[in-house]
C-alpha cells in the first residue's frame, strides 16, 4: 500500500486539494509539468524501527498517461510492479508472482481510481483521503499529507514530497517509526523516455 500511494503521488505530477485548494497549493499545481510520458530512476531506502542499516534497492520507473505506472526494481533483486486501471500486478521476471483485480479487491479499485483521476486532472479523490498543505520557495515546493482516516494513517503514516518540475522526493514515515525515503533522478518525458522492454510490459 506505502508503495503504490508513492506511485499515485508521482503519477499524478500534479499536487492538489480541489477546488478549494489554498494558494500554495495552486501554485505548486501550476508549477508542476504534467507529461503524457515520463520515466526515470529512483532510490529507495528504508530504515526500519530497531534496525541500523537501512534497506535499499534502486531501479526505473515509468508513468504513462492512459496505461499506468511500471516500477522496476533492479538491485538488490529485479522485480516488477505494474497498476492497470483494472488490476495491480507484480512480476518475478516474466513470472507473475501476484495479480489483484479491481472487480475482486475493493482496495485495488481505490488506488487504481485515485491514480486514474489524477492522471485526468480530477483532484476531488486526492483531497477525500488527504488534508493537503504546502509551501513554495522560488522554483522549488514541499507538500505534506495527512490522511484523514485513522485507518490509513494507521496503513501509510505521514508523507511528505517535494520538488520543482516534478516530483524530486517522497519521505513516508509510518506509526511503528519506520521511515522510507525515494529519490528520482534521469527525469526523462516523451516519446523516447520509456525503453522497449517497458512498453512491452504496459
Amino acid at each position: 500500500m506505502k508503495r503504490i500511494l508513492a506511485f499515485v503521488v508521482l503519477a499524478t505530477a500534479a499536487i492538489g486539494g480541489g477546488a478549494n485548494a489554498a494558494a500554495p497549493i495552486s501554485k505548486i499545481q501550476s508549477m508542476l509539468a504534467k507529461p503524457e510520458q515520463l520515466c526515470g530512476r529512483f532510490e529507495q531506502t528504508k530504515q526500519l524501527a530497531g534496525m541500523k542499516k537501512p534497506l535499499a534497492s534502486s531501479g526505473r520507473f515509468c508513468v504513462v498517461a492512459g496505461k499506468g505506472v511500471l516500477w522496476r526494481t533492479l538491485k538488490p533483486f529485479p522485480n516488477t510492479l505494474r497498476l492497470k486501471r483494472d488490476e495491480i500486478v507484480h512480476l518475478q521476471g516474466e513470472r507473475v508472482s501476484m495479480r489483484l483485480d479491481a472487480s475482486q479487491e475493493p482496495t485495488v479499485r481505490m488506488i487504481n481510481g485515485v491514480l486514474f483521476s489524477l492522471l485526468a486532472g480530477d483532484l476531488g479523490q486526492l483531497d477525500s483521503l488527504f488534508e493537503v498543505d504546502g509551501s513554495v520557495a522560488g522554483d522549488s515546493w514541499k507538500v505534506t499529507l495527512k490522511a484523514r482516516s485513522p485507518a490509513l494513517a494507521r496503513a501509510i503514516g505521514a508523507i511528505s514530497l517535494d520538488g520543482g518540475a516534478y516530483v524530486r522526493g517522497i519521505r513516508m514515515v509510518e506509526e511503528s517509526g519506520d521511515r522510507t525515503d525515494i529519490s528520482f533522478t534521469d527525469i526523462k518525458t516523451g516519446p523516447g523516455a520509456v525503453l522497449p522492454e517497458e512498453a512491452a510490459l504496459l
